[in-house]
Protein backbone atom coordinates (compact mmCIF):
# COMPACT_ATOMS: atom_id res chain seq x y z
CA UNK A 1 0.00 0.00 0.00
CA UNK A 2 2.44 2.66 -1.36
CA UNK A 3 0.19 5.17 -2.38
CA UNK A 4 -2.01 4.90 0.87
CA UNK A 5 -3.93 9.06 0.99
CA UNK A 6 -2.20 9.87 -2.70
CA UNK A 7 -4.33 11.27 -5.21
CA UNK A 8 -3.82 10.02 -9.09
CA UNK A 9 -5.28 10.95 -12.26
CA UNK A 10 -5.10 8.46 -15.28
CA UNK A 11 -5.98 9.79 -18.55
CA UNK A 12 -6.91 7.14 -21.14
CA UNK A 13 -7.65 4.86 -17.91
CA UNK A 14 -10.75 3.20 -18.87
CA UNK A 15 -8.73 -0.17 -20.86
CA UNK A 16 -6.04 -2.09 -21.82
CA UNK A 17 -3.11 -0.58 -19.74
CA UNK A 18 -4.86 1.90 -18.70
CA UNK A 19 -7.26 -0.33 -16.98
CA UNK A 20 -4.28 -1.94 -15.49
CA UNK A 21 -2.53 1.12 -14.07
CA UNK A 22 -5.82 2.24 -12.90
CA UNK A 23 -6.15 -1.00 -11.30
CA UNK A 24 -2.68 -1.26 -9.74
CA UNK A 25 -2.60 2.31 -8.35
CA UNK A 26 -6.12 1.58 -6.67
CA UNK A 27 -4.11 -1.82 -5.20
CA UNK A 28 -1.69 0.50 -4.07
CA UNK A 29 -4.06 2.63 -2.14
CA UNK A 30 -4.84 5.96 -4.31
CA UNK A 31 -7.71 7.10 -4.94
CA UNK A 32 -8.72 7.01 -8.58
CA UNK A 33 -9.80 9.84 -11.63
CA UNK A 34 -10.28 7.43 -14.19
CA UNK A 35 -10.34 10.09 -17.34
CA UNK A 36 -12.18 8.52 -20.78
CA UNK A 37 -12.54 9.87 -23.91
CA UNK A 38 -14.88 7.86 -25.81
CA UNK A 39 -15.37 4.14 -24.68
CA UNK A 40 -17.68 4.69 -21.41
CA UNK A 41 -18.63 0.98 -21.26
CA UNK A 42 -14.83 -0.01 -21.01
CA UNK A 43 -14.18 2.85 -18.18
CA UNK A 44 -17.54 1.67 -16.57
CA UNK A 45 -16.22 -1.46 -16.59
CA UNK A 46 -12.91 -0.38 -15.17
CA UNK A 47 -14.39 1.86 -12.36
CA UNK A 48 -16.17 -1.33 -10.61
CA UNK A 49 -13.40 -3.27 -10.54
CA UNK A 50 -11.16 -0.28 -9.01
CA UNK A 51 -14.61 -0.05 -6.39
CA UNK A 52 -14.27 -4.03 -5.68
CA UNK A 53 -10.53 -3.87 -4.65
CA UNK A 54 -11.96 -0.85 -1.86
CA UNK A 55 -10.67 2.34 -3.74
CA UNK A 56 -12.21 5.62 -4.11
CA UNK A 57 -12.68 6.31 -7.63
CA UNK A 58 -14.59 8.32 -10.27
CA UNK A 59 -15.10 8.54 -13.92
CA UNK A 60 -14.82 11.80 -15.52
CA UNK A 61 -15.13 11.42 -19.99
CA UNK A 62 -12.84 14.75 -21.20
CA UNK A 63 -10.53 15.21 -24.33
CA UNK A 64 -7.99 16.09 -22.56
CA UNK A 65 -6.14 17.25 -26.15
CA UNK A 66 -7.91 20.55 -25.22
CA UNK A 67 -7.26 22.69 -22.46
CA UNK A 68 -11.23 22.44 -21.17
CA UNK A 69 -10.90 19.22 -20.99
CA UNK A 70 -7.86 18.92 -19.28
CA UNK A 71 -8.92 21.85 -16.85
CA UNK A 72 -12.02 19.93 -16.40
CA UNK A 73 -10.65 16.78 -15.32
CA UNK A 74 -8.29 18.39 -12.77
CA UNK A 75 -11.59 20.46 -11.70
CA UNK A 76 -13.14 17.18 -11.03
CA UNK A 77 -10.83 15.55 -9.47
CA UNK A 78 -10.87 18.64 -6.90
CA UNK A 79 -14.65 18.08 -6.17
CA UNK A 80 -14.29 14.60 -5.44
CA UNK A 81 -10.98 14.51 -3.63
CA UNK A 82 -10.20 17.95 -2.81
CA UNK A 83 -7.51 20.64 -3.45
CA UNK A 84 -4.84 18.00 -4.07
CA UNK A 85 -3.58 15.98 -6.70
CA UNK A 86 -0.31 13.79 -5.79
CA UNK A 87 0.16 11.66 -9.05
CA UNK A 88 -0.54 12.11 -13.09
CA UNK A 89 -0.52 9.20 -15.41
CA UNK A 90 -0.71 10.52 -18.87
CA UNK A 91 -1.54 7.39 -20.88
CA UNK A 92 -4.02 8.87 -23.11
CA UNK A 93 -3.15 9.00 -26.89
CA UNK A 94 -2.75 6.55 -30.48
CA UNK A 95 -2.29 6.08 -33.74
CA UNK A 96 -5.18 6.70 -35.08
CA UNK A 97 -4.17 5.15 -38.73
CA UNK A 98 -0.75 4.30 -40.37
CA UNK A 99 0.02 6.11 -43.28
CA UNK A 100 2.71 7.00 -45.39
CA UNK A 101 4.27 10.39 -45.94
CA UNK A 102 2.19 11.00 -49.18
CA UNK A 103 -1.20 10.14 -47.13
CA UNK A 104 -0.39 12.74 -44.41
CA UNK A 105 -2.31 15.61 -44.79
CA UNK A 106 -1.86 18.53 -41.83
CA UNK A 107 -4.94 17.53 -40.59
CA UNK A 108 -3.95 14.28 -39.71
CA UNK A 109 -0.69 15.56 -38.43
CA UNK A 110 -2.31 18.31 -35.96
CA UNK A 111 -4.86 15.16 -35.15
CA UNK A 112 -1.96 12.56 -34.00
CA UNK A 113 -0.08 15.28 -32.61
CA UNK A 114 -2.68 16.21 -29.97
CA UNK A 115 -3.51 13.09 -29.30
CA UNK A 116 0.23 12.47 -27.84
CA UNK A 117 2.09 15.38 -27.31
CA UNK A 118 -0.63 18.24 -26.76
CA UNK A 119 -2.71 16.13 -24.24
CA UNK A 120 0.37 15.41 -21.69
CA UNK A 121 1.40 19.33 -22.27
CA UNK A 122 -2.07 20.47 -21.30
CA UNK A 123 -2.57 17.87 -18.57
CA UNK A 124 0.76 18.76 -17.25
CA UNK A 125 -0.15 22.26 -16.69
CA UNK A 126 -3.53 21.77 -15.68
CA UNK A 127 -2.59 19.39 -12.38
CA UNK A 128 1.21 21.38 -11.54
CA UNK A 129 -0.49 24.09 -9.61
CA UNK A 130 -2.10 21.41 -7.15
CA UNK A 131 1.22 19.26 -6.72
CA UNK A 132 2.86 19.50 -3.91
CA UNK A 133 6.39 18.27 -2.82
CA UNK A 134 6.55 14.45 -3.67
CA UNK A 135 3.99 14.75 -6.33
CA UNK A 136 5.35 12.03 -9.41
CA UNK A 137 3.86 12.61 -13.22
CA UNK A 138 4.14 9.57 -15.59
CA UNK A 139 4.33 10.29 -19.01
CA UNK A 140 3.71 7.08 -21.81
CA UNK A 141 5.92 7.28 -24.73
CA UNK A 142 6.64 4.36 -26.72
CA UNK A 143 9.70 2.41 -28.52
CA UNK A 144 8.53 3.85 -31.38
CA UNK A 145 9.89 7.18 -30.23
CA UNK A 146 13.34 5.19 -29.88
CA UNK A 147 13.36 3.76 -33.19
CA UNK A 148 11.05 5.77 -35.75
CA UNK A 149 8.09 3.20 -35.70
CA UNK A 150 6.82 0.59 -38.01
CA UNK A 151 5.79 1.64 -41.84
CA UNK A 152 3.11 4.11 -41.67
CA UNK A 153 3.54 5.16 -37.89
CA UNK A 154 6.02 8.17 -38.75
CA UNK A 155 3.90 10.93 -36.81
CA UNK A 156 2.84 8.83 -33.70
CA UNK A 157 6.71 7.68 -33.27
CA UNK A 158 7.41 11.53 -34.02
CA UNK A 159 4.84 12.34 -31.42
CA UNK A 160 5.94 9.78 -28.67
CA UNK A 161 9.80 11.08 -29.05
CA UNK A 162 8.96 14.67 -28.70
CA UNK A 163 6.97 13.54 -25.59
CA UNK A 164 10.18 12.30 -24.42
CA UNK A 165 11.89 15.21 -24.44
CA UNK A 166 9.62 17.39 -22.90
CA UNK A 167 9.64 14.63 -20.33
CA UNK A 168 13.21 15.81 -19.69
CA UNK A 169 12.07 19.60 -20.08
CA UNK A 170 9.85 19.30 -17.00
CA UNK A 171 11.67 16.97 -15.05
CA UNK A 172 14.11 19.90 -14.70
CA UNK A 173 11.93 22.80 -14.39
CA UNK A 174 9.61 20.55 -11.85
CA UNK A 175 12.22 18.81 -9.89
CA UNK A 176 13.28 21.91 -7.70
CA UNK A 177 9.20 21.74 -6.72
CA UNK A 178 9.42 17.69 -5.42
CA UNK A 179 7.73 17.11 -8.79
CA UNK A 180 9.60 14.00 -10.82
CA UNK A 181 8.46 13.52 -14.26
CA UNK A 182 9.37 10.06 -15.96
CA UNK A 183 8.11 8.15 -19.10
CA UNK A 184 7.67 4.58 -20.09
CA UNK A 185 8.62 3.52 -23.57
CA UNK A 186 7.07 0.36 -24.21
CA UNK A 187 7.57 -2.09 -26.69
CA UNK A 188 5.35 -5.03 -28.03
CA UNK A 189 2.60 -5.17 -25.12
CA UNK A 190 -0.06 -7.19 -25.68
CA UNK A 191 -3.58 -5.08 -25.80
CA UNK A 192 -6.19 -3.91 -27.89
CA UNK A 193 -4.14 -1.61 -29.65
CA UNK A 194 -1.92 -4.06 -31.75
CA UNK A 195 -5.04 -5.78 -32.27
CA UNK A 196 -5.70 -2.86 -34.36
CA UNK A 197 -2.83 -1.73 -36.15
CA UNK A 198 -0.35 -4.48 -35.94
CA UNK A 199 -0.04 -7.70 -37.91
CA UNK A 200 -1.10 -11.48 -36.23
CA UNK A 201 2.97 -11.89 -37.92
CA UNK A 202 4.38 -9.24 -37.37
CA UNK A 203 3.42 -9.32 -33.29
CA UNK A 204 4.71 -13.25 -34.25
CA UNK A 205 8.66 -12.18 -35.61
CA UNK A 206 8.58 -9.49 -32.91
CA UNK A 207 8.08 -11.92 -30.04
CA UNK A 208 10.10 -14.26 -31.06
CA UNK A 209 12.94 -11.64 -31.75
CA UNK A 210 12.49 -10.46 -28.21
CA UNK A 211 14.75 -12.40 -25.59
CA UNK A 212 11.86 -13.09 -23.70
CA UNK A 213 10.46 -14.91 -26.58
CA UNK A 214 7.49 -12.94 -26.11
CA UNK A 215 4.98 -9.96 -25.71
CA UNK A 216 4.59 -7.81 -22.04
CA UNK A 217 1.42 -7.78 -20.15
CA UNK A 218 -0.48 -4.67 -19.44
CA UNK A 219 -0.01 -5.48 -15.25
CA UNK A 220 3.91 -5.65 -16.01
CA UNK A 221 3.54 -1.84 -17.10
CA UNK A 222 1.28 -1.38 -14.33
CA UNK A 223 3.61 -2.47 -11.89
CA UNK A 224 6.41 -0.32 -13.23
CA UNK A 225 4.39 2.72 -13.08
CA UNK A 226 3.33 2.34 -9.38
CA UNK A 227 7.36 1.98 -8.87
CA UNK A 228 7.60 5.16 -10.77
CA UNK A 229 5.35 7.18 -8.69
CA UNK A 230 6.04 6.08 -5.62
CA UNK A 231 8.82 6.95 -3.00
CA UNK A 232 11.05 3.36 -4.28
CA UNK A 233 11.49 5.54 -7.17
CA UNK A 234 12.09 8.99 -5.09
CA UNK A 235 15.55 9.71 -6.75
CA UNK A 236 14.25 8.62 -10.34
CA UNK A 237 13.36 12.41 -12.69
CA UNK A 238 13.40 12.17 -16.29
CA UNK A 239 13.88 8.88 -16.88
CA UNK A 240 12.62 6.93 -20.16
CA UNK A 241 12.29 3.88 -19.06
CA UNK A 242 11.92 0.97 -21.76
CA UNK A 243 9.76 -2.05 -21.15
CA UNK A 244 10.50 -4.31 -23.92
CA UNK A 245 11.13 -7.49 -22.72
CA UNK A 246 15.44 -6.62 -24.01
CA UNK A 247 13.97 -6.11 -27.57
CA UNK A 248 15.70 -2.87 -27.94
CA UNK A 249 18.57 -0.89 -25.29
CA UNK A 250 19.23 2.91 -25.51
Amino acid sequence: MRLNDKVAIVTGGGRDIGRAVSLKLAAEGASLVINFANDEASATETLKAVQAVGAQAILHRADVSTGAGADSLVAAAHAAFGPRVDILVNLAGGMVQRRPLAEIDEAFFDQVMNLNLRSAYLMTRAVVPSMKMGGAIVNFSSLAGRDGGGPGASIYATSKGALMTFTRSMAKELGPQGIRVNALCPGMISTTFHDTFTKYEVRKAVAAATPLRREGRAEEVAATVAFLVSEDAAFLNGVNLDINGGLFFS
